[in-house]
């Protein structure tokens, strides 16, 4: 069972583009030679941000912590499942060492006994397999949704109208100034929410 959490959590994140905040409470923009004209709203180029999700997922602690997790339990099965296997290769091995003295009521219920066992450790082998898939899903669901809610609360605040992403493992966004980048300030906030959420579980 490959590790897919970290490589699922970039994907998540990196979108076309996340809307970060709809436009009551945004600043008003007056029109500028940066600015671009849609629906009669103007855009200035100052509304357009965007975050690195590599560096986000780096530096989140909360990723970081989630990911951990995962990665232990999906060790610790791993290690389950190939420890029930190397018992049952062991158990093959003395059937087929052994065969030649005995009878052959003797080898057909050794035969069924090794089938139904190497049918049970298929099955806790895609059981596990699932498991894991789903717990991964609901996780990067958790991740995206504190993402995209902080986003939405910071943008409101600095009159953000668009937050894109940027990753070089999957450059949607071809070029941004650097001035445009917040990933920082999000890294921050975002870290700052985490940390107040454990205190208050303690």
């Amino acid at each position: 069972m490959k590790n897919t959490f970290v490589k699922a959590g970039l994907a998540l994140l990196i979108s076309a583009s996340m809307m970060a905040c709809n436009n009551q409470g945004a600043p008003a923009n007056t029109a500028s030679n940066d600015s671009l004209a849609t629906n009669n709203k103007v855009l200035t180029t100052e509304s357009i941000v965007y975050v690195n999700s590599d560096s986000l997922l780096n530096n989140y602690e909360y990723f970081k912590d989630v990911r951990t997790r995962f990665e232990e339990k999906a060790k610790k099965a791993q290690a389950d499942l190939q420890s029930k296997g190397t018992a049952f290769q062991r158990e093959v091995a003395d059937y087929q060492k052994n065969a030649g003295t005995m009878t052959a009521e003797q080898r057909a219920n050794t035969e069924e006994r090794l089938a139904r066992k190497q049918e049970e450790l298929g099955r806790l082998n895609q059981n596990a397999s699932s498991s894991l898939a789903q717990e991964e899903m609901e996780e990067n669901a958790k991740l995206y949704e504190k993402v995209s809610t902080y986003l939405k609360k910071h943008s409101k605040e600095k009159g953000y109208k668009f937050v894109l992403t940027y990753s070089t493992s999957n450059p949607a966004v071809l070029y941004a100034d650097d001035a445009l980048e917040i990933t920082k300030e999000v890294v921050t906030g975002l870290n700052a929410e985490y940390e107040k959420e454990q205190k208050e579980k303690k």
